[in-house]
């Protein structure tokens, strides 16, 4: 354990109350690691444990400055708390980047009582969950963007089309109409832009790939004479590696063996299937174009249904913001406010147009 830093003889009553709140973080903490470790295995597992073996050590600091652990202690804080019950029940990679947002908000900066040592291990903590959470980051990016910009397109796009459409003075039934109406044009066509680019990549990526086109020819081939190592120069061997390989692929269709064909399996598995694109991007921005078609179909118009919109679609670009935010290591709040700022500017615009347009019908 790191010596305690100097400190006053006499702390005060505040200078306790603070030390006895890190301890307590601390000890949370490093639960939250305990409880992420038993949910792996192997290395992931063993820097989990490590993690929570120096939290330990900024825990027994503390005890030390309170000259023991008090018959009381306080509450741990809430973030710390609701990290420990998530990491107890998802194990995810949202627990991750929690902790990597609480391991970025060490106190420890401005406060006398840690030692260097200790600033310096929560800036490494926080370094390290973020390497533990990238993999997950990774495996999420694909199907994680296409779900949030996929939702949030939907959103944004038909918020601004039925807040236009309203705005204009026309009938209730017929905003539903145009809210609905933009929904499923805006699925549509989500859809089958995903399916066409999804199937133009692997159509790309099997253009690409070695065939069996020439295979039929190879024991005919000239083992000193022959074509066959310009293809494999052309793959990008060099002229010495690339002879040696069409040698070694001759001399084996003259004795019936035919080279086995590498697949782009891997890229074809990050590509995914254009169909089952097609219909998570049609799903997506379908579920987030209804919410502001909801209060209309519900019913109501006018005034009493914008602001309720207002208030669904807020509250949806706060949390896709937020999930944004979170899973990328940035401020949830923070993104939450880009995103429902943007939402509601481009709303705004088809607003004050739709007011305009509604005046010169009138």
């Amino acid at each position: 354990m790191a010596a305690p830093s100097d400190h006053p003889l006499a702390p005060t009553p505040a200078d306790r109350r603070r030390w006895a709140q890190y301890l307590v973080d601390e000890r949370a903490e490093a639960a939250v690691y305990e409880q992420l470790a038993r949910r792996r295995s192997g290395e992931e597992r063993e820097i989990l444990l490590a993690l929570a073996e120096a939290e330990g050590r900024h825990e027994a600091h503390w005890v030390e400055l309170l000259g023991g652990e008090p018959a009381k202690l306080p509450s741990a804080s809430v973030r710390t708390r609701l990290l420990g019950w998530m990491a107890g029940r998802f194990g995810s990679v949202f627990v991750l980047a929690l902790a990597q947002n609480a391991e970025a908000r060490s106190p420890y900066d401005s406060e006398p009582s840690a030692t260097a040592a200790m600033r310096a291990d929560e800036k490494i903590h926080h370094e390290v969950v973020r390497g533990l959470a990238a993999k997950g980051r990774r495996r999420l990016s694909g199907t994680f963007r296409a779900a949030v910009f996929g939702a949030n397109d939907g959103l944004v796009s038909n918020f601004a089309l039925v807040l236009g459409i309203g705005a204009a003075g026309v009938a209730p039934e017929f905003v539903l109409l145009s809210g609905i109406a933009g929904l499923l044009a805006g699925a549509l066509s989500m859809g089958a832009g995903e399916f066409v680019s999804v199937r133009s990549q692997r159509e790309l990526l099997e253009s690409t790939e070695p065939s069996g086109y020439a295979d039929g020819g190879l024991p005919d081939l000239d083992l000193e004479a022959n074509e066959l190592a310009l293809v494999y120069r052309a793959r990008g061997l060099g002229e010495q590696e690339a002879l040696e390989r069409a040698r070694t692929v001759i001399e084996d269709a003259k004795r019936g063996s035919m080279p086995a064909r590498a697949r782009h399996g891997d890229a074809h598995e990050v590509v995914g299937g254009a169909w089952r694109a097609a219909l998570s991007s049609f799903l997506f921005f379908a579920s987030g174009a209804i919410i502001p078609v909801l209060p209309w179909l519900l019913g109501l118009g006018g005034l009493p249904a914008v602001l309720l919109a207002l208030v669904l679609v807020g509250i949806a670009l706060m949390l896709t913001g937020a999930t944004v935010g979170l899973l990328s290591g940035g401020s949830p709040l923070r993104r939450g406010l880009r995103q429902l700022g943007i939402g509601f500017g481009a709303a705004a615009v088809t607003y004050l147009l739709g007011l305009l347009f509604g005046v010169s019908l009138g």
